[in-house]
């Protein structure tokens, strides 16, 4: 791996060697006689919505915009930044990522004007060094979509399965399985102990040994056994979202009635099926307040020139959020971070995902998501490691005490780069 000076100093060099992170941001090229290669997370026809709107910002620019999708996007950017070609702009989900990019200087300081189109709690700052030595308070990127979490699926109209309620629990995901487990657990954490709670624990201030942390593994046990003892052991290998044959949903399998996942997931059902807060199907969660996990795309740029920046600019714009909006199907209408969704018809599943987020008094960013990449992987192994045997005391405190211990190794390494994860959506 490169070490974070040379890092610093290869943008400075090709950048005419501009001394400060701020002016590095900047960049020295137009970029207007290339193409803008922007780098994102969406395939499978979920992108379609988000290239013709880059045509249609290229129709105004006059700039010509390339995207590539992929469903490995840390795996594609490390290559891309090993080989130093690197996106002109990434759009990725993972802050914890994203502030080891600005450390190791690959993500630009945003500039002043791109950095105020990100609103309240999504306008993060990180404190880094540049490269004089000086410590300078930065953004890095803007979010140009978000997923609302702390919410489960189910089917209201179907009094069956009210009934005989059973929990979809599918964990795999290739390289980041796990994931649906620890948004599990970060959820059970935020309803039961609040905000600041939850931002401490993810922010790397409070120990995974700790009896808050400790709970929320408990809590989840107490789910998965509901539905059997072979059930935790089943969704190790069962996929999240896919259930073969081209049929995609688990709640579409026919072999549960309540799934906890995000708001994207509304893209495999019909209107009759709808979500609402985790706290009404979970016993011992307390009442209010309204307090929601969300995860958000991230806009950032990597090869800076002022088309790149333009081009963040026009991301956060709403004429763009317009055709996005516009072009996706009803069930795919993306969720903005001042809460709308644009105009026009919404699928059931989107028009109460909005309502949920309008009424909302409080989010958190998703808490993996945040942490450093070595940890966020752990806890994802962890997860799996826990649903062989989820009721052996002893197995989940060793894997709470290899937790802490990696928490400690990142927190002495200065990993834990934000400070604030939670905040009013309002603002």
């Amino acid at each position: 791996m490169r070490s974070a000076s040379r890092r610093l100093l290869l943008p400075a060099l090709a950048c005419c060697l501009l001394v400060t992170t701020a002016l590095v941001s900047t960049g020295c090229s137009t970029g207007q006689d290339r193409t803008v290669v922007v780098l994102g997370p969406w395939t499978d026809g979920e992108e379609i919505p988000f290239v013709r709107m880059l045509k249609e910002i290229g129709r105004r620019t006059g700039q010509s915009y390339e995207y590539e999708g992929t469903r490995s996007l840390r795996e594609t950017l490390s290559a891309q930044l090993r080989t130093e070609t690197p996106p002109d702009v990434a759009i990725l989900n993972g802050l914890g990522e994203l502030a080891e990019y600005a450390r190791d200087g690959d993500a630009k300081a945003l500039t002043e004007d791109v950095a105020g189109s990100a609103l309240g709690p999504w306008a993060q700052q990180i404190t880094l060094e540049d490269a004089t030595g000086e410590r300078r308070r930065h953004s890095y990127w803007v979010p140009v979509r978000v997923d609302l979490k702390s919410i489960v699926w189910s089917r209201p109209g179907d009094l069956k399965a009210a009934e005989n309620p059973r929990w979809c629990l599918g964990m795999a995901s290739g390289a980041t399985s796990g994931w649906p487990g620890t948004d599990w657990i970060e959820d059970l954490l935020l309803q039961k102990y609040g905000a600041n709670v939850y931002e401490d624990w993810a922010t790397g201030k409070l120990r995974w040994t700790s009896p808050q942390v400790r709970w929320a593994w408990r809590a989840w046990r107490d789910v998965l056994a509901q539905d059997g003892p072979k059930a935790a052991e089943k969704a190790i290998s069962t996929e999240f979202e896919n259930l073969g044959g081209g049929r995609y949903g688990l709640l579409n399998s026919g072999r549960c009635t309540l799934e906890h996942q995000g708001s994207f997931i509304r893209r495999h059902y019909g209107d009759d099926v709808l979500p609402a807060p985790t706290r009404m199907f979970v016993p011992g969660l307390p009442a209010g307040p309204r307090t929601f996990e969300v995860s958000g795309d991230m806009a950032a740029v990597f090869r800076p020139s002022d088309a790149a920046w333009d081009l963040v600019r026009e991301l956060t714009s709403q004429p763009a959020r317009d055709v996005w909006a516009r072009t996706a199907k009803p069930q795919e209408r993306p969720l903005f971070p001042d809460r709308s969704t644009g105009d026009g018809r919404l699928s059931a599943g989107t028009a109460a995902v909005q309502k949920l987020f309008s009424t909302a008094d409080e989010i958190c960013f998703d808490a993996s998501d945040a942490m450093p990449s070595t940890l966020r992987g752990a806890f994802q192994r962890a997860v799996l490691e826990f649903l062989q045997d989820p009721r052996d005391p002893a197995l989940l405190e060793k894997l709470l005490e290899q937790l802490d211990a990696e928490r400690l190794l990142q927190e002495r390494a200065g990993a834990f780069a934000l400070d604030h994860l939670c905040g009013d959506p309002g603002d």
